[in-house]
């Protein structure tokens, strides 16, 4: 445990933490799992998210839902829906797709459901944060 103990010394200052309980390696692996359901390249088939995390994880949702709300403060809903505005906000710096195919990719129902949420989450439309995107990478001629 001495080695242990200084290597969580070492890496503490890094930012770093060891994870060694099971609560707690249980809620990074409930990260994980959104984190690739949002990250997938394609558009995700309309799987419950619910469904999806029981069956990777192999513990019932209501556990899962609970345990997370406790240490993390938010619903994994929310913290799933964070996960795919931060994910537009990705694709939208990239300039690539198009909204259309951006709420299809995230598996949102509609355009106006994602232009929703993402407003809901920070406080500007998709257009306000393409323009201020814009805005802050154009400089004029003068000054190139």
């Amino acid at each position: 445990m001495k080695v242990l103990g200084q290597f969580q010394n070492k890496i503490a200052p890094l930012g770093f933490e060891i994870i060694n309980d099971k609560k707690t390696r249980l809620i990074e692996n409930i990260k994980k799992q959104v984190i690739s359901l949002v990250q997938q390249p394609q558009a995700p088939q309309k799987v419950k998210l619910s469904e999806y995390l029981s069956n990777q994880l192999h513990h019932d949702y209501t556990h899962l839902s609970n345990l997370f709300s406790t240490v993390e403060g938010v619903t994994i809903e929310q913290y799933f829906i964070n996960q795919k505005i931060e994910k537009t906000r990705e694709l939208l710096v990239y300039d690539e797709l198009t909204l259309t195919e951006i709420s299809y990719r995230l598996g949102y129902s509609s355009v106006a459901h994602l232009s929703r949420q993402f407003k809901k989450v920070t406080g500007m439309t998709p257009s306000q944060f393409k323009q201020l995107r814009d805005s802050n990478q154009r400089q004029s001629l003068d000054k190139v």
